[in-house]
């Protein structure tokens, strides 16, 4: 039955020959703006780099070969009860041992940049230099020799969530001498990998490590704090990250020439009424108190918005604070941290409405909330295009507008990579994605008009992800890959979608020049494929 659905859908499917003069919309039924959403045929510069991407604990596995510390997420999900079906990272997509076919998959995709992440415990064990660890050292280093042997750039992440848990029993991010630690290691991998990488990243998304993991206490380590442990650990963070850059920039810069960033993640937020003053500020606001908090300091003025300090500290001293939950940066701080990225990493994937909730503005009732300090209610329209995870609709103009704002207020000299895109799928063997393949040809081609119509600095693209993986606490019922990942099958096989055929087609094409088909996938078909699939599942 359903080979037959998706027969009857490839012939209602339509290829689109190209041509500027024919109205094409990606998702017709709840995005036929012609002035925002008609179809952009043009090439991406010549020097544009494509890109996919992965983290460590998500698809290493191997997580207590040799000398490997432990991380937080390996407490955390060996824990129990935290995860969807109580899965772990254990074995994941097993690519400690699988790497070499994983550099593969990315060549022949056309790709010549790969985006991974070190885990800190293979690496140094009690998260210290004094245990390095011979094998940690020995993986990464195949793994790059590999990557360049295939004509492939790595790009490395320090840190992509999975702190050795001897640090965490230390304090962790909530502890004053995380700055250091991190230094430290920063430190160790300049040395160890900085002849052959060109490209760091810092952290990955400084919001999910602490929102998620020290306030809501959904993500490792845990923690709940909403109120405090949110705002301390985002500090230490952000001083870590500055001591690892001014590291680089001092000592391992004139020799290995690379360069070296931080990687934000936002959801762009959109006023619900565009009319209302009152809702363009709420909206403006969001972003301030999501990427603004990360982004204000590192590419502005050293320093937390504006916003964020006057309604922290106000509310703050009427819930009987001594002072405001946020701290406070020493001028010192400051100067480390103002200019401290060579570019802005941004990893995006959707978007929200917003509107002022004035009842906040009086509520100053315990407990103290990140969110109910930012004033403001958000949410999604359910007539968006759906996806696999609670939390993420396609709505490919967000990209847009979210890298005209970046633009706009960190200025349009700051070169912008998007470093993770993507959608999920529930956890159904198909290879035939569609809804991938009409979310990367939407979103791309909106970053496409961002560049050549309104002119912003952007100079990469990655897709997310480059195969199924552990996708943290929804654990496999999700799925983010390019290629499709047997996880009930000991050798893990690795298998291309169509959209990684869809993904190294626009990269070959370097964007959508004339005369390139297109081709359309009703919305309406795809909601009827998704829920018939999942009854006949």
């Amino acid at each position: 039955m359903l080979l037959i659905l998706l027969s009857l859908i490839g012939s209602l499917a339509t290829t689109v020959v190209a041509d500027e003069s024919t109205p094409f919309f990606v998702y017709p039924d709840v995005f036929n703006d012609p002035e925002r959403d008609d179809f952009y045929y043009g090439k991406f510069p010549e020097d544009f780099k494509w890109s996919t991407a992965t983290s460590s604990y998500q698809i290493e596995g191997a997580w207590n070969v040799e000398n490997k510390g432990e991380s937080i997420w390996d407490n955390f999900t060996h824990a129990g009860g935290n995860i969807a079906n109580d899965d772990t990272g254990d074995e994941a997509c097993d690519s400690y041992h699988k790497y070499k076919e994983d550099v593969q998959l990315i060549k022949s995709m056309g790709l010549s940049y790969y985006r991974f992440s070190l885990s800190w415990p293979r690496i140094l064990p009690d998260g210290t230099p004094a245990s390095a660890s011979e094998d940690g050292l020995r993986y990464y280093n195949a793994l790059i020799d590999e990557l360049l042997a295939n004509g492939i750039n790595p790009q490395v992440t320090l840190y992509h969530w999975d702190l050795p848990q001897a640090l965490e029993d230390r304090g962790g991010f909530l502890s004053d001498e995380f700055p250091q630690w991190f230094e430290d290691y920063a430190d160790y991998c300049f040395e160890k990998f900085g002849d052959r990488v060109k490209f760091w990243i810092t952290f990955n998304e400084p919001w999910v490590v602490t929102v998620l993991g020290y306030g809501e206490g959904r993500f490792a380590p845990g923690n709940h704090g909403l109120d405090m442990a949110v705002y301390t650990s985002a500090h230490n963070l952000l001083l870590g990250h500055g001591k690892a850059y001014r590291k680089y920039d001092n000592e391992f810069r004139s020799q290995q020439n690379g360069q070296i960033g931080i990687t934000l993640n936002c959801d762009f937020s959109e006023p619900h009424d565009r009319s209302d003053p009152s809702d363009i500020v709420a909206a403006d606001r969001v972003l301030r108190f999501f990427l603004g908090w990360f982004a204000n300091p590192v590419f502005k003025n050293g320093d937390y918005p504006a916003i964020m300090k006057e309604k922290i500290a106000f509310k703050s001293e009427k819930q009987g604070f001594n002072k405001s939950r946020l701290p406070e940066f020493t001028q010192d701080q400051k100067d480390m941290l103002k200019g401290s990225s060579d570019f802005f990493g941004l990893n995006h994937y959707t978007t929200t409405y917003a509107r002022a909730n004035d009842t906040f503005e009086v509520d100053v009732s315990l407990p103290a909330s990140y969110y109910k300090d930012r004033d403001v209610i958000s949410w999604q329209d359910p007539s968006w295009p759906a996806s696999g995870s609670v939390w993420l609709y396609s709505v490919p103009w967000g990209l847009r507008r979210l890298v005209n704002w970046i633009s706009g207020e960190y200025g349009k000299d700051i070169p912008i990579y998007v470093t993770e895109n993507g959608i999920s799928t529930e956890d159904i063997d198909d290879l035939s994605d569609e809804i991938r393949v009409n979310f990367y040809t939407a979103y791309i081609n909106e970053l496409l008009k961002a560049i050549n119509i309104d002119k912003c600095n952007v100079k990469g693209y990655t897709a997310w992800s480059l195969m199924d993986n552990f996708e943290w606490a929804s654990g496999y019922t999700e799925r983010f890959g390019l290629h499709y990942v047997d996880f009930a099958d000991d050798d893990r096989p690795r298998t291309a979608k169509d959209s990684a055929t869809a993904y190294a087609k626009i990269v070959s094409d370097n964007g959508f020049p004339n005369s390139s088909p297109v081709t359309k996938i009703p919305f309406s078909l795809l909601v009827v494929t998704a829920l018939i699939s999942a009854l006949l599942w």
